[in-house]
């Protein structure tokens, strides 16, 4: 059974990358050595890898990795560091207009 990872580094610049791939530690290095010039990563080197999940069907990572890369960098690093409870507050939906927020709704 193949495995595929979602994963998440964090580039010099503390912005984060989120990824997919079927070899972490080839595609890790590959981010490091900044084989594509155009790749978001090659001007953030080094990278650090903080947070990789293993996933045995590929439209499970892709769909997880779609989903990570759309989150802030908080939620990012509390997933990484694993802050659950920091992640479901960062979760919650703060829009005024949001039934938890509307008095009319009540």
């Amino acid at each position: 059974m193949k495995t595929y990872y979602v994963y998440i580094l964090q580039c010099s610049d503390n912005l984060t990358y989120t990824g997919v791939t079927n070899n972490i530690s080839r595609r890790f290095e590959e981010h490091q050595r900044g084989i594509n010039k155009n790749s978001f990563t090659y001007k953030r080197r080094p990278s650090k890898l903080i947070f990789n999940q293993e996933f045995n069907d590929i439209e499970q990572a892709i769909f997880f990795e779609k989903k990570t890369k759309k989150w802030s960098a908080k939620k990012k690093y509390a997933l990484a560091n694993g802050e659950f409870d920091l992640l479901q507050i960062l979760s919650e939906c703060r829009n005024s207009r949001h039934s938890k927020y509307n008095p009319e709704n009540e």
